[in-house]
């Protein structure tokens, strides 16, 4: 690798001028940001303020040899490489400078082409530990960062961040399966801005809104004059996204041809524009959405088969909003606070009503449906007032006319009924939930006609 293809900073410590500033001006004319230090003292002061990726260092110095310094280096952990220079070597202080962590060893008089050789290989090195460096520090607060964008307290979505914080440091091809409105677009941003490639960009296309035959074009790009109404170039969604990550969503919908021709992208992680014959190199993470099991769609036939094996090196399953326990009500006081912020409002209270609302409905929408939700309440655009059950269109069952312990009875009915039906049958989980004990709850079922 060559030096000008990266920007690495060399620290020279050397205790002599000429040989410091002779160093200096080679690095600089091939290619190097440099530094200088006298001794291993100055050094380790350089190192605080500039942050070197390379330190090349003389063996033998007044005061702290090149190997004291070198083991400072190494027990403060920083990501910087050490080239030791010597010309008093011999094989016994070469073993013990690599076992120090040196990165290399040169004895004077050194060749200038192998000197650079091994600061370029060095530059390497110290951008993947930083790089490393970084993404561990993204790890160790990631789960607390998360948790702000996958918002949740279900033992289902605490399994699905860890899971994307891990997928998210691993360059690999990921498919997300989730119900439509569970958040597909919301994980495939987040495994972008926890990744090593989070500077670059993330472009997201829905695959069921393009026409069919327009969706080669919007993903692979044109030339002027390639198809009629080609008036200019145009660069397609796979070349846009060079350098970051492409979002494939409901690929479902993708015309099997256009699987084809994507099948090839991904393998060969090149693209073609439409009227071109030149191949542009693609350096690319593809994450696939799907609200439907894409291995059942292969073996119908429905999606090519190859094109599924090759995009599922990673899956995530996310869960639908009934399978999250209490999430909907944690996640309707986040979109509620949204709301308001947003709407110049305050955030109205929920009351024992609302809550009771938020549980018992099947959120078939999913967190889309319950954002939406959330924005009429903070906004009091129930039906009959500011009421969760009006917004979601629940209605408790009772007879006109019926007396109050009618009404009672009803409405215990719809509560226990909903709570069945959220719980899976489970007597239980009800009991729980209602906070009342099991015989208790069995007598009122039994008294009002409940079924399981």
């Amino acid at each position: 690798m060559s030096p000008q293809t990266i920007e690495a900073t060399v620290l020279i410590v050397d205790d002599e001028d000429m040989v410091r500033t002779a160093l200096e001006q080679w690095l600089r004319l091939s290619g190097f940001d440099t530094a200088t230090a006298a001794n291993a003292q100055e050094a380790m002061a350089v190192i605080d303020d500039r942050h070197p990726h390379i330190v090349l260092t003389d063996v033998r110095m007044p005061g702290l040899s090149g190997l004291d310094l070198l083991r400072s280096i190494a027990e403060r952990g920083l990501p910087t490489e050490v080239i030791l220079i010597t010309g008093h070597g011999d094989v016994p202080m070469a073993v013990e400078a690599m076992r120090a962590g040196a990165f290399d060893f040169l004895q004077k008089p050194y060749v200038p082409d192998q000197l650079v050789n091994s600061i370029s290989r060095a530059a390497e090195q110290a951008r993947l530990k930083r790089e490393l460096a970084d993404l561990r520090r993204k790890l160790d607060g990631g789960e607390t960062e998360l948790a702000t964008r996958l918002v949740g307290a279900s033992r289902v979505m605490q399994e699905l961040r860890r899971s994307a914080l891990e997928l998210a440091a691993i360059p690999a091809d990921i498919i997300l399966l989730g119900e439509t409105g569970t958040g597909k677009e919301v994980v495939a941003r987040c495994l972008h801005d926890f990744s090593p490639r989070a500077k670059g960009p993330f472009v997201a296309v829905n695959c069921a809104a393009i026409p069919a035959e327009l969706i080669e074009s919007e993903l692979f790009g044109h030339e002027a004059g390639s198809f009629t109404g080609a008036s200019g170039q145009r660069i397609g969604k796979f070349e846009y996204a060079n350098g970051g990550t492409l979002l494939l969503d409901e690929i479902e919908s993708m015309p099997l041809l256009a699987q084809a021709k994507v099948l090839r992208v991904i393998q060969e992680r090149e693209v073609e524009r439409l009227g071109s014959n030149k191949q542009i190199p693609l350096d690319l993470r593809i994450i696939a959405a799907s609200k439907v099991d894409l291995s059942a769609e292969s073996q119908a036939g429905r999606f090519r088969a190859d094109l599924y094996y090759r995009l599922n090196m990673a899956t995530l399953d996310l869960p639908p909003l009934r399978d999250r326990g209490d999430d909907c009500v944690i996640l309707f006081h986040h979109f509620l606070s949204e709301a308001a912020r947003r709407f110049g409002r305050p955030a109205p209270t929920l009351h024992p009503a609302d809550i009771n609302a938020l549980l018992s409905h099947a959120w078939p929408g999913n967190v889309r449906e319950l954002k939406a939700a959330a924005d009429r309440f903070a906004l009091g655009l129930g039906a009959t007032g500011r009421s969760i059950g009006d917004i979601l269109g629940q209605r408790v069952p009772t007879t006109s006319g019926a007396s109050l312990a009618e009404r009672l009875a009803a409405y215990e009915r719809h509560l226990i009924e909903a709570e069945l039906d959220r719980h899976q049958d489970s007597i239980a989980a009800v009991a729980e939930a209602l906070q009342v004990p099991r015989r208790t709850l069995s007598e009122k079922m039994s008294r009002l006609g409940v079924r399981r």
